[in-house]
């Protein structure tokens, strides 16, 4: 693997410019789970907005306790911190929300006609391509935590997945038939979430 391959979070910040969402980008090599880096981190004073992204997951997971296999280096896998004015029986609107923006981003960035599987998946060419797991914590006296996990397939080949998922899902390489450039996909992913968001709120 080339080095202008890895994910680079002052690049990633530097072109995002001023956002909510991103304001702050965490780039791990590998661990668990993003939404459980992130669950720790909201304990702390990080900001909402703030982005964990891991280069592999060793225990990614979806809805259901279902386990997301994350290919090292061919996928966004991320959390996102948010902090929204939202009851948690409506968490709901989060997963849609951002099965939406993933929707729109594929189809504006890759020329991929995308659809929403729903609850939370993400298809294209009949088969899964990205997921939501949106996770949320009753907080005392402050607006509930938000921890908003992606997982999106960009750069796998067929031998990347599992036997199991291979007839089941795929990536955005393998309906493209070229690779694609995940630092361009996901500023454009976050940018596109970050003004998505503003309105979200303003609801």
């Amino acid at each position: 693997m080339k080095p202008s391959e890895s994910l680079c979070a002052a690049k990633l910040r530097n072109d995002l410019g001023s956002v909510t969402i991103g304001r702050e980008i965490v780039v791990l090599e590998e661990t668990v789970s993003t939404n459980n880096v992130v669950q720790q981190m909201a304990a702390g004073e990080s900001p909402e907005g703030l982005v964990v992204f891991a280069e592999h997951q060793s225990g990614g997971r979806g809805q259901r306790g279902n386990k997301w296999e994350s290919a090292p280096h061919k996928g966004l896998w991320f959390s996102i911190l948010l902090r929204p004015q939202l009851d948690l029986k409506d968490s709901g609107r989060l997963t849609d929300w951002t099965a939406k923006m993933i929707v729109a981003t594929i189809e504006s960035c890759c020329l991929v006609e995308a659809s929403i599987k729903r609850p939370n998946d993400i298809v294209v060419a009949g088969r899964k391509v990205a997921g939501v797991l949106v996770e949320m914590r009753a907080q005392p006296r402050a607006p509930h935590v938000a921890i908003v996990g992606i997982g999106l397939n960009v750069n796998q080949t067929p031998s990347d997945f599992s036997k199991e998922l291979r007839d089941r899902a795929t990536s955005l390489a393998i309906v493209r038939r070229s690779r694609i450039d995940r630092h361009r996909l996901a500023v454009e992913l976050l940018q596109n979430l970050d003004r998505a968001y503003a309105e979200f709120r303003g609801r």
